[in-house]
């Protein structure tokens, strides 16, 4: 049925890929022209240098080798043969010399001028009628700080008051617009930076609380505050001040008022409140040689009015009183205060160690020199500037600084004779020990139309500027004269023999 059977090969052109070879084309494409340029710069003016040493033939002297001897000078070793003997007991008489004691080289220029750099004011507050009550430097010796309140007033008062703080090395500084305003519910009556955190404020208001304010928050400014607990004061806080704390390091606010209490607080910035960790309070009763105390009727409590601490001793304190009285006190004093219980939080001790002799009115201010351990200097209501030694009862010696009140008084930083005071009549009177004159060295009229000058404070880092705060609101930043600043020859030793005279 099948048979197999050869056929021929049967071809079929591909018409696909011819057409496809006709139908290729060729086509190109560019960019318009590019246009290209060359150019060429060097300097106008070129110069080579070159250096070398010259050649060893050419050298006129030449250094020893080590180990090779110098040739000497005709006449050299004679000449100090001949004069050795004066120059060794010359240097032998200088090194026993005191011609220079407490000499300081100048490198700076001189200043003979003392001027008023800045007038610092917050409109506002100066609107309200506010006063300057007192004015603190940070530590970096930059920001000033004043608080806003009413020394006049005898009633309580309610009237919110404010914090305000200028940085003098800011560019631009605005004299009449503080860098910081902290509002405040009640009048400030004192003021101080922490001794090495500068963002840190203490305040004492007049009713009685202490605030920590922190100047680094953005939001809520007070760190720490006591509130109106029972361990708060009742009366106004006259003044704060921060002093080293039981622990290594720490640092508590000492806040002291008109009731006669001297509170310590420890910071609580966690819990954001002050805590009560040691209590004082001045008795009548317990006062040594109070025989004019005995006298006064009344509240068996002295109020303070002015604190100073010493720098010398950590332990004791100095604590001005209403009546006049200025007492020796001891933060290591373990006598309980004859003072019936009020709510207090510790155990109240009395601190009154020594009694100085009174005075006709209250205490405005105490400081203790920087330049000698037992000297401080007070001033009140009888115009007297009264220098005293913690060994003495009566002052070694006492000026007529105003026929107004002083409110003010502070020791130079860096001249162990010089003072300066705060009167009620405009002026700040500056006065040098040295002189033979008891007349003041130099007199700052505050510009304020005779109203008083409440505060003042030397910068704890430039020592050329005071602060001055004023009862009409303002700060004025005094830039003082090289004789006001720079210590002069034996100066030191004048004020040690001072220290050393016996009061008459």
């Amino acid at each position: 049925m099948f048979t197999d059977e050869t056929l021929d090969a049967l071809g079929v052109e591909s018409l696909w890929r011819k057409s496809q070879q006709f139908a290729q084309e060729s086509r190109g494409c560019q960019t318009r022209p590019v246009h290209t340029a060359e150019a060429e710069i060097q300097p106008l003016l070129n110069a080579d240098n070159g250096t070398q040493t010259d050649p060893q033939d050419h050298l006129i002297y030449q250094l020893p080798l080590k180990g090779e001897l110098r040739p000497e000078s005709p006449g050299l070793r004679d000449f100090l043969h001949r004069v050795e003997d004066m120059v060794v007991k010359e240097l032998g008489s200088n090194a026993k010399s005191h011609a220079f004691d407490g000499f300081d080289v100048i490198w700076e220029d001189q200043n003979e001028t003392v001027s008023c750099i800045h007038c610092l004011q917050h409109p506002s507050a100066q609107e309200k009628g506010l006063q300057v009550t007192s004015i603190s430097w940070s530590c970096t010796g930059s920001v000033i700080a004043c608080a806003f309140g009413r020394v006049d007033d005898g009633d309580w008062s309610t009237e919110k008051s404010c914090v305000c703080t200028w940085n003098l090395d800011r560019r631009g500084l605005n004299p009449k617009r503080p860098d910081m305003v902290i509002d405040v519910a009640r009048p400030v009556m004192s003021l101080s930076f922490h001794p090495s955190q500068p963002s840190l404020i203490a305040g004492g208001l007049y009713s009685g609380e202490v605030v920590v304010w922190d100047t680094n928050r953005t939001q809520d400014l007070i760190l720490a505050q006591t509130g109106m607990s029972t361990d708060t004061h009742r009366e106004p806080v006259y003044q704060v001040a921060w002093v080293p704390g039981p622990r290594r390091g720490e640092m508590v606010v000492l806040s002291a008022g008109s009731g006669g209490r001297v509170l310590l607080w420890t910071v609580d910035s966690d819990e954001g409140r002050l805590v009560l960790s040691a209590g004082f309070a001045l008795i009548r009763q317990q006062v040594p040689h109070n025989s004019a105390l005995s006298k006064n009727r009344g509240s068996s409590n002295v109020g303070v009015t002015s604190l100073a601490l010493s720098p010398w001793d950590l332990d004791t304190f100095l604590v001005g009183s209403e009546s006049g009285l200025v007492l020796k006190c001891s933060f290591s004093a373990q006598t309980l205060a004859a003072a019936p219980p009020d709510g207090e939080s510790v155990t109240l001790r009395a601190p009154a160690q020594f009694s100085f002799s009174p005075r006709g009115g209250p205490v405005h201010s105490l400081h203790c020199s920087p330049f000698h351990r037992n000297l401080f200097v007070s001033v009140g209501t009888d115009g007297l500037a009264h220098l005293h030694s913690l060994l003495q009862p009566d002052p070694l010696l006492s000026l007529r600084v105003s026929d107004s009140y002083v409110f003010g008084v502070r020791w130079s930083p860096t001249r162990p004779l010089l003072f300066a005071a705060a009167t009620g009549q405009g002026l700040v009177q500056i006065f040098d020990l040295g002189r033979k004159s008891l007349r003041p060295a130099a007199t700052l009229d505050q510009l304020t139309g005779g109203q008083p000058v409440y505060c003042l404070e030397f910068n704890p880092r430039r020592k050329d500027l005071l602060a001055v705060g004023n009862a009409d609101g303002s700060v004025n930043i005094w830039h003082l004269s090289t004789e006001l600043t720079e210590q002069g020859p034996r100066e030191t030793a004048k004020l040690e023999q001072l220290a050393n005279e016996v009061a008459e």
